[in-house]
């Protein structure tokens, strides 16, 4: 089953809300295999005020963040709501080959490489403005899967 998300879909899977959702759109996402998001990236996004003033550059743990969310995204999508928080373990092989600025797309894409029980490995890649465009990020994330404490909230 090959699925898209919008922005609330995508919300009512992952815990995160502004300024830290750094997804826009869920283009793909077949179930427990892979997903292609993407990140609109605008001058008004909080980190450019100091992330450089005179020349704006995302930085590149939240490209890093995004492939995450990404992954998160993969490894929650099915699960009941709430139930579960996908937490990052482990960065691997991951090397940044292009800047990211302002007035660019970042085509995210993960492709889940294994998961056993709570633990899982994914392989992630980020792209400019195509999915076929210069690759600006790639490597393995380690995720493990939590149960949700009760004290956070489903709803925004």
């Amino acid at each position: 089953m090959d699925v898209s998300l919008d922005i609330q879909a995508i919300q009512k899977v992952l815990p995160h809300r502004y300024p830290f959702l750094l997804l826009d759109r869920v283009l793909r996402l077949v179930p427990a295999q892979q997903a292609v998001a993407l990140k609109n990236v605008t001058i008004s996004e909080p980190f450019f005020q100091g992330h450089f003033p005179d020349y704006p550059v995302m930085p590149g743990v939240l490209i890093v963040e995004a492939m995450a969310q990404l992954g998160g995204v993969l490894l929650l999508h099915g699960t009941p709501t709430g139930s579960q928080l996908p937490l990052l373990t482990g960065i691997d092989k991951v090397r940044f080959r292009q800047q990211v600025q302002p007035g660019h797309q970042l085509y995210l894409q993960a492709h889940l490489q294994k998961q056993r029980g709570k633990m899982g490995k994914i392989q992630v890649r980020a792209t400019l403005d195509a999915l076929d465009g210069p690759v600006v990020s790639e490597g393995e994330l380690l995720f493990c899967l939590m149960a949700r404490p009760d004290s956070v909230s489903e709803e925004p």
